[in-house]
């Protein structure tokens, strides 16, 4: 008897997605609930998993295609499996379709690996234990760091294996030394001639064309303005520093600089509610809550997961969710609810050595703080001049809901906050 797979509910208002890596071919064993396929949409990667024990039959898409919600994936024969039908038979039946228009197997591994996922084929290839489903991002890191995964014990949920315990077994390899430096990837050898120029084309992820179509909506449709002010991190760098050590042993998670800023917002936008809403129609929409939309790096491209009710969290759970989040986004395991909403959006650009940009506000919210590095700097203190650690940090807002001297007050409390921590205890 044979079990269809389908396109599952992929979030409000996603009605399709496209096929970024089959973790399973015809032929291979699978378990119920194991994931066989990972399908890109709008936001992220949704792994489906397999409702029932048996055989993976036959895959009704290649990578790179669309699929919309309810569409057939693949077919599971349930009951027992046979012996692997060998490399060769799948990937003759999974690796792609030529006939038709569609694309062979090295295009949908290009355009899956510009995804920031990999297409493996078949999954014995560099996964060691024929039943261990690795994720993208694992998989990548067993292949540059060369590791056996049948070799190492996962840390992760239900014991698979994360990207840290690849890295972890790496150093570990060998007489203890140090992890090897990470091999390149495999490629097609190519003779290119001394001083020969070549250009590639490859198709943007769904991912990247949805950022692309929403930052360029963002410039068109708002009339956006960016406000600068600098701060002074001494006291804040101080108070990490004499707490750090207390803070994670009681609340078992490192004190950010994240934190302080998630906690400064929110007393800003408590005085400056037009930074917190957003225009629909012609009415303004005013919310009574902060949701923090957190941008963070992920191999697709930038994701913003949404810290709900930021204003009524302390700073440990705002570290976790920040912490879990970028964790979470390097894994590929971040969902639509991660992401949805979300009243005000905080950029860290300084992560990357950024001293100064105008980051571009999150539809529909109408303000974004960017933050950035953190230097030593000459300023003048009482009269003397001293060197400070600084840092310039940027509003950019929505110029048709709040006026300049409502944005420039909303950074400025900002400021205030984090030059004077004691502040946001105190609800000034």
């Amino acid at each position: 008897m044979a079990t269809e797979i389908t396109v599952p509910q992929l979030g409000e208002s996603v009605t399709e997605g496209t096929i970024a890596e089959w973790l399973k071919q015809p032929g291979d064993a699978v378990a119920v609930d194991e994931p066989i396929v990972s399908v890109e949409t709008d936001k992220v990667a949704v792994e489906v998993p397999s409702p029932v024990a048996g055989v993976i039959e036959d895959l009704r898409a290649d990578v790179g295609d669309t699929v919309e919600v309810g569409a057939v994936l693949a077919t599971v024969a349930e009951g027992g499996a046979p012996a692997a039908k060998g490399k060769e038979a799948n990937r003759d039946k999974g690796a792609g379709k030529s006939a038709g228009g569609k694309q062979d197997a090295e295009p949908a591994k290009a355009k899956a690996a510009d995804s920031g996922q990999a297409a493996y084929g078949n999954h014995e290839d560099g996964s060691g234990d024929g039943n261990q489903t690795l994720s993208p991002a694992v998989r990548r890191a067993v292949l540059e760091y060369g590791v056996d995964p049948s070799s190492i014990k996962g840390t992760g949920k239900d014991g698979r294996l994360t990207k840290e315990d690849v890295i972890e077994a790496a150093k570990n390899k060998g007489d203890g030394g140090s992890a090897p430096a990470p091999s390149p990837a495999p490629s097609a050898p190519a003779v290119v001639s001394s001083g020969e120029r070549r250009e590639e084309r490859v198709k943007m992820t769904r991912m990247r064309q949805t950022i692309a179509k929403r930052l360029k909506s963002a410039q068109d449709n708002a009339a956006l303005l960016t406000t600068f002010n600098d701060c002074d991190m001494s006291a804040v760098i101080e108070t990490r520093e004499k707490y750090k050590d207390l803070f994670a042993k009681k609340h078992d998670i490192k004190l950010g600089f994240m934190g302080f800023f998630a906690k400064a917002a929110c007393l800003a936008l408590k005085d400056v509610p037009a930074a917190n809403a957003y225009i629909e129609g012609d009415e303004i929409v005013y919310h009574d809550y902060v949701d923090i939309s957190v941008a963070v790096s992920a191999p697709n491209g930038l994701v913003v997961p949404v810290i709900r009710d930021a204003d009524k969290k302390g700073f440990a759970q705002i570290e976790k969710d920040i912490a879990d989040f970028g964790a979470r986004a390097k894994d590929g395991t971040l969902t639509m609810e991660d992401m949805k909403g979300g009243t005000f959006t905080i950029s860290n650009g300084g992560v990357f050595g950024s001293l100064m940009s105008t980051p571009i506000i999150n539809p529909p919210q109408s303000a974004v703080l960017g933050l950035h590095r953190i230097e030593d700097r000459p300023v003048v203190v009482d009269g003397e001049i001293v060197i400070r650690p600084m840092m310039y940090i940027a509003l950019s807002y929505d110029h048709r809901l709040i006026d300049g001297r409502e944005a420039v007050t909303a950074l400025k409390i900002m400021k205030e906050a984090i030059e004077d921590p004691a502040r946001m205890l105190i609800d000034l």
